[in-house]
């Protein structure tokens, strides 16, 4: 019999969290989807791994011992899918939207020089996973936004800092505007995604400047063709990293800059035991935004480590 991975890491989480709503938000999928995939497991096996009560999830004695193998066995899984690809000389990257706007070229070529012959494979991630894969160890290493749920599970760096504005549908009151004081757009609805919550949640919705006024949701959306859609339809506003207009312009959105709320960090990070290859490729992330700063007077946060 053939189980997916995926199971046994969504069984894990369950066990780990023993509760269904920690679990999916730790895996970013929804409860609906986790339990869904639970029974499937457990019909695979043919039988119940957990006891569900109003207080949350219990492993059963098939559970136990389940969960007594499925760490290891995913470790081993992972440890060979790791070697597989570096045999085929191939590191997978996660990244979200834009990844590090211009510079994720020369960062991808810096990388190929270090390691001739290796090949970059890019894997673009859904905004309900503000990891980029990193969660669920699909991917050794990410470009990502921070603050990302759980970020100080793995490696980080700070490669730059940019400046936030605010996505406005052309309609809008204050479209014309040069710039805009972060209050007033606290009346406005906002366009979020799904996976808003924690730490996440509380910067793209500025919820430390906000002077403790209630956000109003126009729209949960979680492609980027659908968040603008949202927006030039008029169902709210959104905060956004001031590149955003070189990679997503359209005639019925207006990108203001706005005064009052924090910059975007964009970030580099990794597994703790992502590998050699994962390594070089945040020291190219690094070289490059350095050299970038260097020679263009780019803006950038102080760099951070966390083991």
């Amino acid at each position: 019999m053939d189980v997916d991975t995926r199971l046994l890491r969504y069984f894990a989480a369950i066990a780990e969290e023993g509760n269904l709503t920690r679990a999916a938000q730790r895996l970013f999928v929804s409860q609906p989807s986790l339990t869904k995939q639970l029974k499937h497991l457990e019909t695979q096996l043919g039988v119940r791994l957990f006891t569900r009560s109003s207080t949350g999830m219990t492993l059963t004695n098939a559970g136990h011992a389940l969960a007594a193998r499925v760490p290891p066995l995913l470790a081993g899984w992972d440890v060979a899918v790791s070697e597989t690809r570096s045999a085929a000389r191939v590191l997978r990257v996660g990244f979200l939207a834009s990844a590090a706007n211009d510079a994720t070229g020369e960062i991808v070529s810096a990388f190929g020089r270090v390691r001739a012959g290796w090949r970059v494979d890019l894997r673009q991630a859904p905004w309900s996973d503000p990891t980029a894969g990193l969660a669920s160890a699909e991917v050794p290493v990410a470009l990502l936004r921070l603050p990302f749920p759980g970020d100080e599970s793995f490696g980080v760096r700070v490669l730059f800092r940019e400046r936030r504005c605010v996505a406005l549908p052309s309609a809008h009151p204050l479209a014309g505007r040069a710039e805009i004081d972060f209050p007033e757009l606290w009346d406005d609805p906002v366009i979020v995604a799904p996976a808003l919550r924690g730490t996440w949640r509380e910067h793209w919705l500025a919820l430390s400047e906000r002077d403790g006024r209630e956000v109003r949701v126009g729209a949960v959306t979680e492609r980027p063709d659908e968040f603008l859609s949202a927006i030039a339809s008029g169902y709210g506003i959104a905060l956004v990293p001031a590149s955003t207009p070189r990679f997503h312009s359209r005639p019925d959105i207006v990108y203001v800059p706005v005064s009052g709320v924090s910059p975007s960090e964009i970030a580099v990070a990794w597994l703790p035991d992502a590998g050699d290859a994962a390594a070089d490729f945040v020291r190219c992330c690094l070289d490059v935004t350095r050299s970038r700063r260097n020679g263009c007077g780019t803006r950038s946060g102080s760099a951070r480590a966390r083991a």
